[in-house]
């Protein structure tokens, strides 16, 4: 289940409607998918190769192309990160620098925990939202914000793409932003 932190006030937000209801007033897409429909092998193998990922696809092909038919998705694929994925540092820095996308920024967490931290509206200030598998989450474009990882070090997450090029960032500049 998603937590937020906002980060100026340290005030914390949990359950899964409070989660919903506070990500829904900044405009940024929440939903759940069913975690335990994957694999538990595939949940914790943070070096998937191939065919795994294909057959994590396989398994939430349903929920993709709803998205993808909600969302205007055209592409998906599976990431992985953790301390066996080289050049990890190189990502997460660049990964950690706030930044905003042309299209809206969707992660489905299907094994491990991640961060986005978001810029919210008005006096909000910027927000941690703290992910888990089963939690999804949409960015909504042009909106400042980074992905970290936890202090577990391992994410696998379903990504969809409106543009074909994938993840493309747009670095920002924000003297409001404090880490």
């Amino acid at each position: 289940m998603a937590e937020i932190v906002i980060r100026n006030t340290n005030e914390r937000i949990t359950g899964d409607d409070n989660v919903r209801e506070f990500l829904n007033n900044q405009n940024v897409l929440y939903e759940k998918w069913d975690a335990s429909k994957l694999p538990l092998e595939l949940q914790t193998n943070f070096q998937l190769n191939d065919e795994q990922k294909k057959q994590i696809l396989d398994t939430y092909d349903e929920e993709i192309r709803d998205l993808a038919a909600r969302r205007g998705y055209k592409i998906w694929d599976v990431i992985t990160l953790s301390d066996a994925t080289p050049n990890l540092e190189d990502l997460l820095n660049k990964f950690e620098e706030v930044h905003t996308h042309t299209e809206d920024e969707i992660r489905a967490i299907v094994g491990g925990k991640g961060i986005f931290v978001i810029k919210g509206a008005g006096d909000i200030g910027y927000f941690n939202v703290e992910l888990e598998a089963g939690d999804v989450i949409s960015v909504p474009e042009n909106t400042n914000h980074f992905f970290t990882l936890m202090d577990n070090r391992k994410i696998i997450a379903v990504r969809l793409f409106i543009e074909e090029n994938g993840w493309v960032a747009h670095p920002v500049q924000d003297p409001s932003f404090q880490s």
